[in-house]
């Protein structure tokens, strides 16, 4: 079964249905280019799934040690490049309240750092990521 489907809506716009639950989101072209900006765009999902991706590793080696992971957020920064129009680089601001100890926070940095979407990504792009301890 594909993991999605995809529909080109009209300007610029696209919806994509995850086909296990049904779930559907819309994209649209960014306002610097031709669109309206109204939604993330392709470019804004590739780099948030990096985050997202990064949380995700997290929470899973924490509940399978039964750690609490504790409280963790980010803000996130893309940025593109021209010719070709690409993404350049993607800044991931971490802030994250935690009672781990250091050796683990150093185990879940490096877990993180090293998950699948890190590695999927084009070694081109920067991934430029603070983790902010508090």
């Amino acid at each position: 079964m594909a993991t999605s489907s995809i529909k080109y809506v009209h300007l610029l716009k696209t919806k994509a249905t995850h086909n296990g639950s049904g779930n559907s989101l819309i994209t649209d072209a960014p306002v610097d280019n031709n669109g309206e900006g109204a939604y993330f765009s392709p470019t804004d999902l590739a780099a948030t799934s990096l985050a997202s991706c990064m949380f995700t590793v997290m929470g899973i080696y924490a509940d399978q040690n039964k750690l609490e992971l504790g409280e963790i957020n980010c803000d996130l920064q893309k940025e593109m490049a021209a010719n070709p129009r690409r993404i350049k680089a993607i800044t991931i601001d971490i802030n994250w309240k935690t009672n781990l100890s250091e050796d683990e926070i150093q185990k879940l940095k490096k877990i993180a750092l090293n998950c699948p979407v890190a590695k999927s990504l084009h070694p081109d792009i920067e991934q430029n990521v603070t983790f902010n301890l508090l």
